[in-house]
């Protein structure tokens, strides 16, 4: 059973990871967590001469300011901090892995035109090498969520990431929506999509998914909505206006894999998003 106890906030101290620190702190206060919050200063190398030199990026003096202006403002909170000279994906790793973090939270990513095309982004590595959720964090009003909206597989990734939403958003309403993908021949004019063996397999596949992988018993029944994942999802968020958008790490190659369309989407989510691989 999934709890939170150790949660993990990562900050660049940038606008991008603005909403870090207050939502990861929203958390800890209501599930009485440990908060751990790091910092990576990553060395930029200037050229002087024959020697190349390290000069950090970030001064220091800011991230530890940031860092008590966060414990002033949650006295409640055991907050522990870490700054460190490293890659900010090779401490997340290390942190997670050591104070065994149930949740990490992160900031949205940087786009890099060139690299992003020819490698993975940090916060696709950090997700695709941890075993806990990840979250990110761009509301910055750090109030609790009250609609979630869970783009689903019928799959166990896509289970635990409801059960984690659940959790961590208990109030909330809980929407899902399973996006159908078609043959051409159930696209023709005169075929019926109501007795597709598309359609009566994923029904199948919906009533194993909600009576053997433990959901919130508060969940909506999942829609199923014939189209292609973004389209459906793109609509269904329009309509719903959901605060937390929660997905399974959706790889048919490997479990512990992001899918392409998880990494899309994680590039440039909606609003908060939470991944999860299956457990």
């Amino acid at each position: 059973m999934y709890s939170l106890r150790t949660i993990l906030a990562a900050t660049d101290l940038s606008r991008r990871s603005a909403a870090v620190l207050p939502r990861a702190a929203q958390l800890a206060r209501a599930h009485q967590a440990r908060l751990i919050v790091a910092h990576a200063v990553e060395p930029r190398v200037q050229a002087v001469k024959r020697f190349r030199l390290a000069v950090s990026n970030t001064p220091l003096p800011k991230a530890e300011t940031e860092i008590a202006k966060l414990r002033a403002a949650f006295p409640d909170i055991e907050i522990e901090a870490h700054i460190a000279t490293e890659p900010p994906a090779d401490l997340i790793e290390r942190l997670a892995a050591e104070h065994k973090a149930d949740l990490i939270v992160l900031g949205l990513h940087l786009p890099r035109r060139v690299l992003d095309t020819l490698r993975l982004t940090n916060l696709e590595r950090i997700t695709q090498s941890v075993d806990c959720p990840v979250l990110i964090a761009q509301s910055r009003s750090g109030a609790p969520y009250r609609k979630v909206l869970g783009a689903i597989t019928f799959g166990p990734a896509s289970a635990r990431a409801l059960r984690v939403a659940a959790h961590i958003a208990p109030d909330a309403e809980m929407h899902a929506i399973h996006a159908l993908q078609l043959p051409l021949s159930a696209k023709l004019p005169n075929a019926d999509l109501m007795t597709s063996p598309e359609l009566t397999e994923a029904e199948l596949l919906r009533k194993a998914f909600l009576d053997f992988e433990s959901l919130p018993a508060w969940l909506v029944t999942p829609e199923i909505v014939p189209g292609g994942v973004h389209e459906v999802l793109g609509f269904r968020i329009e309509e719903l206006q959901p605060d937390l958008v929660v997905i399974g790490s959706h790889s048919g190659r490997s479990p512990t894999k992001l899918g392409n369309y998880a990494r899309d989407l994680m590039r440039a989510p909606p609003t908060d998003m939470l991944v999860a691989k299956p457990e």
